[in-house]
């Protein structure tokens, strides 16, 4: 059952995170100033599912690697870390920020270059909660077994 939280709340996580990146840059690419308005508004309500999702996947994951002495485990606690960081010091509040300017109509140079370091940092976790979903997989696989039995 934890497995499965896990493995749910990491998915939910990175799903979440995809969708705001990519409302994101499509809204910057193609949408009006009001347009940008709701995409940041809806990208800091969203925190919502977010947060807790991370959370669970987060709390999930050392839970079920604690006492694994696997490398593949200290690589995705290792990462997590950084997620953790990244979303705690860059994109939370970016997304708030960015909220309020956009509330205010302030799309200036301020609003630009904190879109371009949360887009990045964006980017950065949806890259490594990949490799995590991706490292969590190949633990659940069953090993292959040979074909034929030696006599």
């Amino acid at each position: 059952m934890k497995t499965w939280i896990h493995a749910a709340a990491g998915a939910i996580a990175l799903i979440t995170v995809s969708v705001f990146w990519l409302s994101t840059a499509t809204v910057e690419l193609f949408g009006d100033a009001a347009a940008v308005t709701t995409v940041k508004n809806c990208v800091l309500a969203g925190m919502a599912v977010l947060i807790p999702a991370m959370i669970v996947a987060g709390a999930s994951g050392f839970s079920l690697g604690k006492g694994w002495r696997s490398p593949v485990v200290a690589r995705k606690k290792r990462r997590m870390r950084i997620i953790a960081a990244n979303g705690l010091l860059v994109l939370v509040p970016s997304a708030y920020l960015l909220s309020s300017l956009a509330d205010a109509g302030r799309f200036d140079t301020l609003f630009t270059i904190v879109q371009a370091i949360e887009l990045t940092a964006g980017a950065v976790n949806i890259a490594l909660l990949s490799l995590n979903m991706h490292d969590g997989l190949s633990l659940r696989r069953k090993p292959l077994r040979l074909a034929a039995r030696v006599r």
